[in-house]
């Protein structure tokens, strides 16, 4: 059987990530069959378990390297429990979050070692990396005016200020030019049916054989 494909979705907050996965899944399910709808962190019952303590509380509930080590423990429970077998099967499997977020939010913004990171992915992730990465680009301040709008979520690091939220879009940025073949931008501050034909078209060019 054919190993599936691996599709991830980045971006800060309010970028509406969870709805461009959703139009995706669409799209791609008369093609290549449903694929696994998933999230980080969370995902798997471990994982989703470990969320709970990283989206809620004050902002300082964690250091930012403390919040690494969780990431990685719910990454490894979500690759090893769900992530891996779908792709295994022949499913594809499209992400809200991965490993690029814990780069941009807990590396650029709150400062982690990014030698660290690269270590614990290598460990963690090792070769289940992401096929393609669609980056949901917007101003910070757009994205966060976004977020209080639609209210709850992740209100954490929604209230880590517009200064973190500023690094983090240029940590993301940074992924994207440092990677161009995996990462693709898209504008954000589009409506929501201009994004999804962006990334509908950033899909069939970088994956092929989807029409």
């Amino acid at each position: 059987m054919t190993h599936g494909r691996f599709i991830t979705i980045e971006g800060g907050e309010g970028a509406g990530k969870s709805t461009q996965l959703r139009r995706l899944a669409e799209r791609l399910t008369p093609r290549v069959g449903p694929p696994l709808q998933t999230r980080e962190p969370g995902g798997s019952p471990g994982a989703e378990a470990l969320r709970g303590l990283l989206v809620a509380g004050a902002a300082d509930r964690w250091s930012p390297l403390a919040e690494t080590l969780i990431l990685f423990a719910a990454r490894e429970d979500h690759l090893r429990r769900r992530i891996r077998p779908a792709l295994a099967a022949g499913q594809w499997v499209v992400c809200d979050r991965f490993s690029d977020s814990t780069r941009a939010y807990q590396g650029a913004a709150g400062g982690t070692d990014p030698a660290l990171i690269s270590a614990l992915e290598a460990g963690v992730i090792g070769d289940t990396r992401p096929d393609l990465t669609l980056l949901l680009d917007l101003p910070a301040d757009t994205g966060l005016a976004r977020a209080a709008g639609r209210g709850g979520g992740e209100a954490r690091f929604e209230s880590k200020g517009l200064a973190f939220h500023e690094r983090l879009r240029s940590g993301f940025l940074a992924i994207a030019a440092a990677e161009p073949d995996r990462v693709c931008v898209i504008d954000a501050s589009q409506s929501e049916d201009a994004v999804e034909a962006a990334v509908w078209a950033a899909v069939r060019q970088r994956l092929g054989g989807l029409a």
